[in-house]
């Protein structure tokens, strides 16, 4: 039999349509839409894809939580909140897609920085998910301006949340780690707040604060959702 056409080393049992050859179940499983770009219609994405994500969003969760810890030194719960509107978005619009990459959200960041800038130079084409963000902020600031960064305080912010991304996505141009590494640590941590924003695809919406995916302190058990009753608060 045929070796992996990925590694080379184990046997490739499982015909992989991008490689175009022979694959090994462990690399198909560790790197099929982060390093290895997956045509649609293969037949092992959706038998991998939600362990997938569950995996990376195991992986996910210690980065996140030491992020946030970076976030609120740098600016308190604005800061936090910035964040928390960038991955909800990035949620609400890349879950259930297979052709999402890392560098979407990393372009959409720098985009969204560069309209915020006192020097803001006049790009390209901006491309949709960037457009996305921008909407989705600047509908934000308009809806509760105490509550996230303003333009001035969220530069710094939007640079350290690029580096992020791009960290945990190991800095590959294609890959996906940290999509899935968000979208499964939001399915397993937060299945309702997930369920919720499955409903509320329709544009303009935004993520109410008491629906939050802010890392809770130790003391506090409950989980804001969306039929909390602390909206407001």
């Amino acid at each position: 039999m045929s070796s992996c056409s990925y590694c080379h080393h184990r046997k490739g049992k499982r015909p992989c349509p991008a490689l175009g050859g022979l694959i090994c179940s462990l690399c198909c499983g560790e790197h099929r839409l982060t390093r290895i770009s997956c045509p649609t219609d293969c037949t092992y994405l959706d038998t991998g894809s939600d362990y997938q994500q569950k995996r990376l969003g195991e992986q996910f969760a210690p980065a996140r939580r030491d992020f946030y810890q970076e976030l609120d030194q740098l600016g308190g719960a604005k800061a936090a909140a910035l964040f928390n509107l960038i991955e909800v978005v990035t949620f609400g619009h890349f879950d259930g897609r297979r052709d999402g990459q890392d560098v979407e959200v990393v372009t959409a960041l720098q985009a969204l920085r560069r309209s915020l800038s006192p020097l803001h130079v006049p790009a390209g084409p901006v491309p949709v998910f960037a457009e996305h963000l921008k909407k989705e902020y600047e509908a934000f600031r308009k809806q509760d301006p105490e509550q996230i960064a303003d333009a001035s305080d969220a530069l710094e912010i939007l640079d350290r949340a690029a580096q992020f991304v791009s960290a945990f996505s190991e800095s590959d141009f294609q890959s996906s780690r940290f999509l899935g590494g968000l979208i499964g640590y939001v399915k397993t941590r937060h299945p309702e707040i997930a369920a919720y924003l499955k409903k509320k695809r329709e544009p303009g919406h935004i993520f109410l604060p008491g629906q939050s995916l802010l890392p809770l302190p130790a003391a506090q058990a409950h989980t804001h959702g969306p039929d909390c009753q602390h909206h407001g608060h």
